[in-house]
């Protein structure tokens, strides 16, 4: 890399992205911070119990774009705040809203990686004349020759792992992306931000939805749809066990997901837990624990990266959310654009609508959404 070379930081106000700021300016680079604006947090304030003041630790919060600004200023670096909300609705907030009246459960971090964080950043970048993006994720990033690609790995900092969230990624947008902290542990950036004056170095790691008040997506999904002038889709159906017995009903299929146990409004002298949702006849599948575990799952809307395709069955661990500890099965194709993953061991609560992502060692073979 010359030095030469404008790197734009995505800034998002955390102890994360300022070390990678930080970090790149130490060693003379040009470094200019961006901040995408997604979402204004007091948009539904005051709407079916919504607090009417965003609550502190969100992420992206207008609090967050203060700390960025104010690092940029002590770094002595240019910064630009960029307004998305306009994308950043249209391409994960309905889409999330959607998957949830359809009875799936969306993951819109993936979503805001693969339409915003990435795509758009990098666009926006090389409009001021930045020939790379460089952001505070856990990961790492590689130049393999021999294969011709550009291969995802999964951290140093394995409880930080944030590759998961970054399936969607494509070789150009590998080809022009830094990870600085794919190597560091979490305590080890704390201390390089002390140790580069940064105020922030001890702020807590959002934890929530940007766009989820509380983590209450029914209360969201309710508020929003009356802010675009809809009415919540009647989806009220059967509330049935797996043996076909009918328990009970309920009000619609958007409040359940798969593996939920609280909040099913039927009483039972065991447990009970969503097994099926079908979106169809409205009918929510209730049983046992033990019936959560199934040996298979397709995925489609894949994307490779450590591999151009796939085209034979392929050994690999198989990762179903965020905190899910990869499991070992045999991914094959199983037409156009889907697979057939087949775990080793039964695996719980593989739920429609979230990430199925395939590891090869510590490398993201690729990913797809769950069926």
């Amino acid at each position: 890399m010359s030095e030469q070379t404008t790197i734009a930081v995505a800034m998002s106000g955390g102890v994360d992205s300022s070390t990678v700021a930080a970090m790149l300016a130490q060693e003379g680079k040009t470094v200019v911070g961006l901040t995408l604006q997604l979402w204004d947090q007091t948009r539904l304030a005051g709407r079916h119990g919504i607090p009417d003041a965003p609550k502190a630790g969100r992420c992206c919060s207008l609090d967050d774009v203060y700390d960025a600004r104010r690092v940029a200023e002590h770094l002595g670096i240019p910064y630009y705040v960029v307004n998305q909300e306009e994308r950043f609705e249209r391409d994960v907030v309905r889409p999330f809203v959607d998957e949830y009246l359809a009875g799936r459960t969306p993951i819109p971090c993936s979503l805001c990686n693969n339409h915003l964080k990435f795509d758009q950043l990098l666009q926006t970048a090389r409009s001021i004349g930045a020939d790379q993006i460089a952001t505070g994720h856990y990961a790492v990033n590689e130049w393999d020759a021999k294969r011709g690609r550009w291969i995802l790995k999964r951290p140093v900092d394995q409880a930080k792992d944030q590759t998961y969230f970054l399936f969607g990624l494509t070789q150009e947008q590998l080809a022009h992306t830094l990870f600085p902290l794919g190597r560091l542990k979490k305590p080890e950036v704390r201390e390089v931000a002390r140790e580069r004056g940064l105020k922030l170095a001890e702020k807590p790691d959002s934890q929530e939805i940007c766009f989820i008040p509380g983590g209450d997506y029914k209360q969201f999904l309710t508020a929003y749809l009356e802010e675009q002038g809809e009415q919540m889709p009647e989806t009220a159906g059967e509330l049935v066990a797996s043996s076909g017995e009918v328990l009970g009903r309920h009000d619609g299929i958007s409040g359940f997901t798969v593996g939920q146990r609280k909040g099913l409004g039927v009483s039972s002298p065991s447990p009970l837990y969503v097994l099926q949702i079908d979106p169809a006849s409205h009918r929510v599948t209730v049983g046992a624990d033990e019936e959560l575990a199934t040996r298979t799952l397709r995925a489609r809307r894949l994307n490779w990266i450590s591999i151009p395709e796939l085209t034979e069955p392929m050994r690999v661990r198989v990762k179903i959310r965020h905190r899910h500890e990869p499991a070992w099965a045999t991914l094959e194709p199983a037409g156009s654009d889907e697979v057939l993953a087949t775990f080793d061991e039964p695996q719980r609560a593989v739920t429609p609508g979230q990430s199925a992502v395939f590891y090869d060692g510590d490398e993201v073979v690729g990913g797809g959404w769950i069926l």
